[in-house]
């Protein structure tokens, strides 16, 4: 049982801390971007040091307070907003930005878990190097949270998941010790590889305070398309067909259904497709290519021999930076569009490559007697990650069909399982998807999982009620 972050206790804690450390919660921090989750907190903590994060868990763990770390706040899940039970602490990283060191020649680079994304990027740029991880919510999310999360974006077909971009971590653990993992190696087998074990546990385990992470040589040459695809199956033998075309460039390969861009239409942004009228499906492909390659005539190629197979119809190949940033930003706005629409459920899945195009056909039918629903289809094709949102239909509000929010969910989650795929693909599980891992997860699977957390956190204050049931 936790006890709640009260008055008592924030006093108690005031003098262990700095003063400036700790302030009334803020509006931020307690917000579900969606504003399906209004989260609670006793005290705000803005650490300012590592040393002062890990006064602070050993104060909670001490008084058994539960601590929700927060990041940037764009969770999708509600792994970083506490809605009920005992009055938490919210621990946010946000003032430990900084940039520890970079090694070019060895394509390293140690930050400090609250740096912002955009800024991860940046500081890489400046050394010469790229940063590939890359998400919409970039210019706000930080790194500490996209490794707790193990986010994936864009860039995972060529570059994989945050934890692929991870070579360490330093983390405080639920006793207030410190865990040293800051390793620049490639190779090390001495033990059990905690880093692996804490990146994606969604602050369930410990506090990630800073990170050494993967750099690569900046791609010489990078080109972007957007291919009308006469259907799904026929984006997946694109998807082949540019595997081989283009081995090893391939870094973004994004499936859009016309819906995306009726949706943007309709809620005002100025933002048109090049396309007229816009085809039921499309692909945006980016390649990224050395300086020896002619990146505009791979592309060519590739929308050539596409067409010539019947794979493509139309396309639009971009011609400057500028007009690939344009192709980029539909793809990007289409979230948002989303948003200003108002779904009435949200499905963040995987499917293995090959049941994709079965599960698009299949999904619409299970879910029509529930109601006369819209569905905008998109995402990550060439990692199997689709983002398949249900949306009332149009002049209807979302809040007509809560009713069968759930049914809806359930339905397209059941379908998801029975193909061998994954409920919580890119977002995570956080505290909307607890009932999700609890009856999908594997039980063995689970078991280890409550094992692991018991023997680590055995008082349960590390972000309570995320990712497993109390």
């Amino acid at each position: 049982m936790l006890n709640p972050c009260d008055t008592a206790f924030v006093t108690a804690l005031a003098g262990l801390v700095p003063d400036g450390v700790l302030s009334d919660p803020e509006p931020r921090h307690l917000e579900e971007p969606r504003g399906r989750l209004q989260g609670r907190a006793g005290v705000l903590a803005r650490p300012r040091s590592v040393a002062e994060v890990q006064a602070i868990v050993r104060a909670c763990a001490a008084a058994r307070v539960g601590i929700v770390p927060a990041s940037g706040g764009t969770g999708l899940v509600g792994g970083q907003i506490m809605a009920g039970g005992a009055l938490p602490l919210v621990l946010s990283l946000e003032r430990m930005s900084a940039l520890r060191g970079v090694w070019p020649e060895e394509n390293a680079m140690v930050v400090e878990a609250g740096m912002v994304l955009a800024d991860v990027q940046a500081a890489a740029e400046a050394a010469g190097r790229y940063f590939p991880l890359s998400l919409a919510s970039e210019g706000s999310c930080r790194i500490g949270g996209n490794l707790a999360t193990n986010a994936g974006g864009t860039g995972v077909l060529r570059y994989g998941n945050a934890r692929d971009l991870c070579l360490g971590i330093e983390a405080v653990l639920p006793d207030g010790s410190l865990f040293n993992g800051l390793t620049r190696l490639r190779k090390d087998n001495a033990g059990y590889d905690l880093r692996h074990l804490l990146i994606g546990s969604e602050g369930t385990l410990a506090v990630i305070t800073a990170a050494s992470l993967r750099l690569f040589p900046r791609p010489a040459a990078r080109v972007v398309a957007l291919l009308a695809v006469p259907s799904p199956a026929a984006a997946l033998k694109l998807l082949a067909l540019a595997g081989e075309l283009a081995a090893g460039m391939v870094s973004g390969f994004e499936l859009i259904h016309r819906m995306g861009f009726d949706f943007l239409a309709e809620t005002g942004f100025d933002l048109a497709a090049p396309f007229d009228p816009v085809p039921d499906w499309l692909v945006l492909v980016e390649l990224e290519l050395p300086a020896r390659v002619e990146a505009e005539a791979r592309m060519a190629g590739l929308y050539e021999a596409g067409a010539e197979a019947g794979l493509v119809r139309d396309g639009v190949i971009a011609i400057s930076e500028a007009q690939a940033a344009g192709l980029w930003e539909l793809r990007e706005t289409i979230p948002l569009a989303n948003r200003k629409v108002g779904a009435v459920s949200s499905h963040d899945i995987s499917l293995p490559l090959s049941e994709i195009a079965g599960f698009i056909d299949l999904a619409p039918a299970i879910i029509a007697p529930l109601g006369n629903f819209r569905v905008n289809c998109f995402g990550h094709l060439g990692d199997g990650n689709l983002h398949w949102n249900v949306f009332p239909a149009k002049g209807e509000m979302a809040a007509k069909h809560q009713a069968v929010r759930d049914e809806v969910k359930g339905r397209v989650h059941d379908l998801v399982h029975s193909l061998g795929g994954s409920v919580a693909a890119e977002h995570g599980v956080g505290r909307m998807k607890v009932a999700d891992l609890a009856r999908y997860g594997d039980p063995g699977k689970l078991a280890a999982m409550r094992a692991i957390k018991a023997a680590l956190d055995p008082l349960g204050i590390m972000n309570p009620g995320a990712v497993l049931a109390e």
